[in-house]
């Protein structure tokens, strides 16, 4: 019976890293549709929005049927839940991907600031470099490397306040501005949220992991609660 168990969880965690690498490519794509302001390739991230819902409610229902029919060990249990959670932060994670292609199809006019443009880049590559590494936390079992991931969010956070700056100071500077530049304000908030459920990905690696149900705070530390 508990080969039947390994053999299922080893689908659903298949299915979860295909989810992962999936999402991580959607926000690339919905950055860069931003940055070009490219609203074709935009609008067709937004018709395709039901994917990553519908994936991500995949992944749970097998995860409750798992716990159901197979009634796990407590280790187990703990590998099943950690999954089904961080599923729903995938989920999040494509769901702003989505909100910044259609920040893209929203916003109107030309106005660019390249210093804050540059900053978006900056962000969008930090938080697929800590996706990816959260989701190699979660395969090989590395709580270690998953907390080391939830520190890296301080780094996106610092972009996300320099950002703001450099926002507000150019409206200060040209006030018919204010309107188009408000995108980047949603946008770099949208990533900001986005490292911050990569902290609650890596949340549940360690959760799975050790048993320890831990949650950040100040961007870089995990509190034992």
């Amino acid at each position: 019976m508990h080969e039947i168990f390994l053999d299922e969880l080893k689908k659903l965690n298949t299915e979860y890293m295909e989810m992962g690498v999936s999402v991580n490519e959607l926000i690339d794509q919905a950055t860069r549709a931003f940055v070009d302001h490219d609203k074709k390739k935009a609008q067709e991230m937004v018709d395709d929005e039901e994917k990553i819902t519908i994936g991500s409610l995949d992944i749970q229902k097998k995860a409750l049927k798992l716990m159901a029919l197979q009634q796990p060990v407590a280790t187990d249990f703990r590998v099943v839940i950690s999954i089904l959670k961080a599923a729903t932060d995938l989920e999040r994670i494509g769901e702003n991907a989505i909100s910044i292609a259609l920040e893209t199809i929203r916003v109107k006019g030309n106005t660019r600031i390249p210093d804050v443009e540059e900053i978006i880049s900056n962000m969008t590559h930090n938080v697929r470099h800590m996706l990816i590494q959260v989701l190699t936390a979660y395969v090989q079992d590395d709580s270690k490397m998953a907390k080391e991931v939830a520190i890296q969010d301080s780094t996106i956070d610092h972009d996300y306040v320099r950002a703001r700056k450099l926002i507000v100071d150019g409206i200060e500077k040209d006030p018919s501005t204010a309107v188009a530049s408000s995108s980047y304000f949603v946008v770099t908030r949208l990533l900001e949220r986005i490292g911050d459920h990569i902290v609650n990905l890596a949340m549940w690696v360690v959760y799975k992991t050790t048993g320890e149900l831990s949650e950040l705070y100040n961007s870089s530390e995990l509190k034992t609660i």
